[in-house]
């Protein structure tokens, strides 16, 4: 008797792999789908932590105490130290200080008595006819560019900010002409917000002062700011303008006649007779 014929029923085909089924385009189309593995999300942490800018190194406890005697001497001798920019509204002394660029503070007091009847509005300067505008302020210099930043600079206001001055360094510093330096004065002297206004006078002397070591404006800005409370910034400012202006000249300061030389780490770059030295302090008028 023959042998039963198996069941296809009872004993199914063994299924085969996958990968011995496969043939060897389907292998390849199978790889070129496969995604690679997502990083884990923990994994992008530590590269937002190396982007964040590292912190001012406090500075020594010797370099603030020294700092903050000069500061309490040039209050004394400067009591009334305060922007030499004649302005009565922030729109004035923003438009001021641009075009105090390259020029002296004097001159500028003269020719924005016409510019502020003229314009008294950012709107105003937003619709200026442009070659009015560089007649009028041609004597503070550079007129056309500085034409171009105040009429763009009323634009911006008017689309921007309802054609009022922005009270905020980050807005600030978006308007045409408007750098640190410019919107920091603004902020100090028109709305009580301090700051620190870095300019040729201010940094000379946090050099000599031996605060700074930078001569990049932003980077004395945060080497000076380290030195002082926030409330301090906006004199402090002032008080070392005047300072610059009047006794500590670039070329020769009257270090004789100064009234921190004794505090100074510079004292003798300039002339230590009193007598020579006195000469060389300047009364102004700066304004």
């Amino acid at each position: 008797m023959a042998p039963p014929v198996p069941s296809l029923t009872t004993q199914p085909e063994t299924a085969l792999p996958n990968k011995a089924k496969s043939s060897p385009a389907a292998a390849k189309s199978s790889r070129a789908r496969a995604k690679p593995k997502a990083k884990p999300k923990s994994a992008a942490k530590p590269s937002r932590a190396r982007a964040k800018a590292a912190p001012v190194p406090k500075p020594p406890t010797v370099l603030v105490r020294q700092a903050r005697k000069i500061n309490r001497v040039l209050a004394e001798l400067y009591p009334d130290a305060h922007t030499e920019l004649n302005f009565n509204t922030s729109l004035e002394l923003l438009v001021a200080t641009i075009l105090s660029a390259q020029t002296t503070d004097k001159g500028v007091n003269l020719v924005t008595p016409i510019v502020f009847a003229k314009y008294p509005t950012a709107a105003d300067y937003a619709a200026a006819d442009r070659a009015e505008l560089e007649k009028i302020i041609q004597p503070t210099g550079f007129f056309r560019n500085k034409a171009s930043s105040l009429i763009g600079l009323g634009q911006a206001l008017c689309d921007r900010f309802g054609c009022e001055v922005p009270n905020r360094l980050a807005d600030l510093v978006t308007l045409p002409g408007v750098g640190r330096k410019t919107a920091n004065v603004v902020l100090g002297n028109a709305f009580g917000v301090p700051g620190i206004t870095v300019d040729t006078h201010f940094g000379r002397l946090a050099r000599r002062f031996g605060w700074t070591k930078e001569h990049d404006p932003d980077k004395v800005e945060r080497d000076v700011g380290a030195l002082f409370p926030k409330s301090e910034w906006t004199m402090l400012s002032h008080r070392l303008i005047w300072h610059g202006r009047r006794v500590c000249h670039a070329r020769r300061p009257a270090c004789g006649a100064c009234g921190v030389g004794r505090l100074c780490p510079s004292f003798g770059e300039g002339p230590t007779d009193p007598a020579v030295a006195g000469k060389l302090v300047k009364t102004g008028p700066f304004s």
